[in-house]
């Protein structure tokens, strides 16, 4: 089973569901913004994507540009700024067991 990490507002979040659904592969689609993660689940996604909790957050929105942008935060400080403004995770997030990967652009499909 793949997991994506969706947002339906952002293209490249629809475009690699398509590409998912084309494949006819099964799929568990994650709305993370009606359904937030919790900090069991964001922790475990950030080892599955051996990644840092800042590179996971998007650094354009206007949460973080009014509220992050100058502080020095550790990484439980920006997990919880993921829980708190979900907004802030950068998406899609395409997940097929213990492997994870930011779907901004076309590497993504080698994991599955």
């Amino acid at each position: 089973m793949i997991t994506i990490y969706h947002n339906p507002r952002c293209g490249k979040s629809r475009a690699a569901l398509k590409v998912l659904q084309d494949l006819g592969l099964d799929i568990q689609i994650v709305e993370y913004l009606k359904t937030p993660l919790d900090r069991r689940q964001l922790t475990e996604l950030l080892a599955h994507l051996n990644m840092h909790p800042f590179k996971l957050i998007r650094k354009g929105e206007r949460i973080f540009i009014a509220h992050f942008k100058q502080l020095d935060k550790d990484a439980v400080d920006w997990i919880q700024a993921m829980i708190d403004y979900p907004i802030l995770i950068e998406r899609p997030i395409i997940k097929k067991g213990n492997k994870a990967v930011i779907g901004r652009d076309a590497d993504w499909i080698k994991i599955i």
